[in-house]
């Protein structure tokens, strides 16, 4: 889910782990390996990686040890607890996983369009502007979800300035994101004349693909973000969506970040989570407003 973590966005495990017998595995990997890596995943990103997810660690790990580091797990560590950059960078990427889809929790969306477009329309007729932050975009769907949203509701109000914030942890999932291009069978869901809309179809080498129409992506600015580090950030947000990122957290990050969250955004700014999440116990800085809908109190 939960570089931004988030989050991913970011998350740790939405796959099954597969129970490896010690001597099905490749190379060595004790537990005071899975110690030292869980340690520092969870110190950098706020990941927990409790002991069930050994086997899972091993096996997005594993390739990248034979290839890199001689099939050694000492050595992967010992770069790690070196700062090595590029060691640490592939470890968080292949630790997150990044299960999205466009229009996932549609009845955000759905809400979006229906209630917080219109009064921020009113609210913000001084400015006409309107910011809104994607924290954990993954692949990209979710940003790509919103800037279908805005332009067509916006598409009758012409003369705003709207722009998405879509910030994740992981770089690579952030280029693939960046460049809006998916697969047909991702964007399976919509019609034809959906497609035709917001995609365009890829030809020769690309035949099979299909790329984020321009307009669309110019709603949108792609940002590497640690949500556990210093939001860089100095203007406020209208909306804010965290979804399926705060699951992966110990209940002291989820209370500092909801804080965090709460000082950018506007008094009575909307906040989306993902299904399985609350705030409840966490922070009295939102009320709920619908599900897994908050209102940030005035």
């Amino acid at each position: 889910m939960g570089r931004v973590l988030a989050h991913s966005s970011i998350n740790p495990s939405n796959e099954k782990d597969c129970f490896m017998d010690k001597a099905a595995r490749e190379f060595e990997f004790s537990d005071k390996h899975f110690a030292r890596i869980s340690s520092f995943v969870t110190a950098q990103t706020g990941i927990l990686l409790p002991a069930a997810k050994k086997d899972m660690v091993y096996s997005r790990l594993s390739k990248h040890v034979r290839r890199n580091y001689g099939g050694s797990f000492d050595a992967f560590c010992l770069a790690v607890d070196n700062g090595d950059p590029d060691t640490i960078e592939l470890l968080i990427n292949a630790i997150t996983t990044n299960l999205t889809a466009f229009f996932r929790e549609k009845h955000h969306f759905d809400y979006l369009k229906q209630h917080v477009l219109p009064e921020l329309l009113i609210k913000n007729q001084a400015t006409k502007k309107i910011r809104i932050w994607s924290a954990g975009c993954s692949t990209g769907e979710e940003p790509y979800s919103l800037a279908i949203c805005l332009h067509q509701f916006f598409k009758g109000h012409p003369g705003w300035d709207v722009k998405v914030l879509a910030t994740d942890l992981d770089a690579n999932v952030l280029e693939q994101a960046a460049s809006g291009i998916y697969t047909i069978e991702r964007v399976s869901q919509f019609s034809e004349d959906e497609k035709h809309a917001w995609f365009s179809r890829g030809k020769a080498e690309n035949n099979g693909l299909g790329k984020v129409k321009s307009f669309l992506k110019e709603f949108i600015s792609f940002r590497r973000l640690n949500l556990l580090h210093p939001f860089p950030m100095k203007g406020t947000f209208d909306v804010i969506f965290c979804r399926n990122v705060i699951i992966y957290f110990d209940k002291t990050t989820q209370i500092g970040l909801f804080h965090r969250f709460a000082e950018k955004m506007l008094p009575g700014g909307y906040l989306f989570i993902g299904h399985s999440e609350t705030l409840f116990n966490i922070s009295n800085q939102f009320v709920s407003d619908g599900n897994t809908i908050y209102r940030r109190i005035t």
